[in-house]
This record gives structure tokens, sequence and C-alpha cells, in this order.
């Protein structure tokens, strides 16, 4: 099961992370290299070509950078984000004054590149749910400062997102557990003092934890966590519907399909944000 399609975010919103980047690459007295050596009436068409294939993420990203540096610059996407692409693809053109193209290019490359290998991973974890009701999920395993648009690539990948941040919602934890004095009191505590408007989570280790839990009421989900895969079909039959059921714990590529195929709602995997390799994405006068 894919996600929905899914609108771009506000580029006001992206901004500032553009903002950050570019502020860091050309540091104090900006682009000096290309001030010195690129005359500033040379304009070029440029274009970002994909080295191998891969799914697009990051395209309204780079088009922000380039913006910023140039907003007279004429921007192209030939490839919207969350589109599947073949190695030679021109993802987009840039054309307008050679300076800002190059003073614009690395920001642009290391945010589409990171995303389209984040979009790309994600992608190949979603088609090994097909024929199930599986949805691959990410986790909060993100790069500092980078979360917002490392989940939007799991999007564009056409997997789902978890909890952005740690007050989205409650999501009950084994050190939770063992600080509360077990199940019953944490589950407990959220029926009396949650909102209605939050929904919670509790992780579960073993089938008696799950058992406790369906008993106790107050869960919406239950996090089942580094469970082989008998042990989570015995779960998916145990719950029969009552609650949201989501494998985690070491969710490997090879080992989706089988996961899948017992009958959980969601596989979490950190490794769609931690662990994808960035796309190799070139940027060609």
């Amino acid at each position: 099961m894919t996600s929905p399609a899914m609108p771009p975010l506000p580029d006001l919103i992206l901004e500032p992370l553009i903002r950050m980047a570019l502020s860091e690459d050309l540091g104090s007295y900006g682009d000096i290299t290309t001030r010195t050596v690129i005359p500033a009436d040379i304009t070029y068409r440029a274009a970002i070509r994909a080295r191998q294939p891969g799914i697009a993420s990051g395209m309204q990203l780079a088009a922000i950078a380039f913006r910023l540096v140039d907003p007279g610059l004429s921007i192209t996407t030939l490839f919207a984000d969350g589109t599947p692409f073949q190695a030679g693809d021109v993802l987009m053109q840039i054309e307008g004054p050679a300076a800002s193209i190059l003073s614009a290019e690395r920001v642009a490359l290391n945010f589409a590149g990171r995303l389209c290998g984040i979009a790309t991973m994600t992608a190949s974890f979603v088609a090994r749910t097909i024929g199930t009701n599986t949805r691959i999920t990410c986790t909060r395993k993100t790069t500092p400062g980078l979360r917002l648009v490392e989940k939007q690539a799991v999007l564009h990948g056409g997997g789902f997102n978890h909890r952005f941040s740690l007050s989205d919602a409650i999501l009950i934890k084994d050190n939770h557990i063992a600080a509360a004095g077990g199940v019953r009191p944490v589950l407990q505590a959220v029926k009396a003092r949650a909102s209605h408007m939050i929904r919670c989570e509790i992780e579960v280790d073993t089938l008696d934890q799950l058992a406790e839990v369906l008993s106790e009421t107050g869960a919406d989900v239950v996090l089942l966590d580094n469970m082989d895969t008998p042990t989570l079909q015995q779960a998916v039959k145990m719950a029969q519907g009552q609650v949201v059921l989501e494998a985690s714990g070491n969710m490997r590529l090879d080992r989706i399909a089988e996961v899948a195929a017992t009958g959980v709602d969601y596989i979490s995997s950190g490794a769609l944000t931690h662990s994808a390799t960035t796309l190799d994405l070139g940027l060609d006068f």
C-alpha cells in the first residue's frame, strides 16, 4: 500500500533551512572562486542529471536554493518529487547567470541527492509490501535539523510518516514502562491524564505484555519490538484488529515481505532515514 500523493509544502516553511545551508556554504564573503573567475555577464543553461535510477525528492528544495541565490534564474523541474527516473534523465534545468548557478550548486545537490536516496530506499521497502495492507513508516532517527524534509522524502517514496516530535503523540517505550512500574500503571495514567485528541502507542517485547495491553485498553497502537516472524503472526491473531499493530526492530529490506505477510498494519524502519545512501546526481553545464 502506498501513501496518497501529497502537495508540496509552502516554500516559506522550507526557506529557513535552505538559507541556513547556503549561509554555511557561502561563508562570510561569498563564493570567491566564482566571483574571481566567472564574469558576471556569462549565462548558461545547466541541468541536474541523474547518474543512477531512483525516485525524485528534494526538487522543491533545490529550486529554492537557486532562487534564494538569484531570484532571476529560470528553473524548470522536469521530474516532480515522488516521480521515478532513470540514469541519464535530466531532473531540473536552470538558466541564467553562470555565477549564480555555481554558487547554489552544492547546496541544491546536497539536498536533492540525500532526499532522492531516502525516497528511493523507501520505495524499495514499499515494493516488498505489494499485495498486503501493510504500510511502511519512518521513525525519529533522522538527521538533526533535517527531520521535516527527510520525512517528506519518505512520503515521496510511497511510505508514511510516524510522529514528527515528542509532542505529537504518546509513545510509551520499555524505559517508560520500567520507570512507571509496569504496563497497567502507564496505561492507567494515559486514561487519567491524556487529552482525547492524543493517540497512544505502547511498545511490547513479549506476547504476555501484549495480552496485558489488550486487557487494559487505553492504547491505540501497539509497537511489537524485535519479534521474530512466528511471534508477529501470533500477535496479529491475538489482537484481532483491536489495535493498530506496528512491527519494529531489525526491519531489513530482505525481511519486509515476510513481516508484511503476517498482517501487521505498519512496519517502521529507522534505516529509511539513517542508512539511506545519497543518490548520485550531478550538475552539468
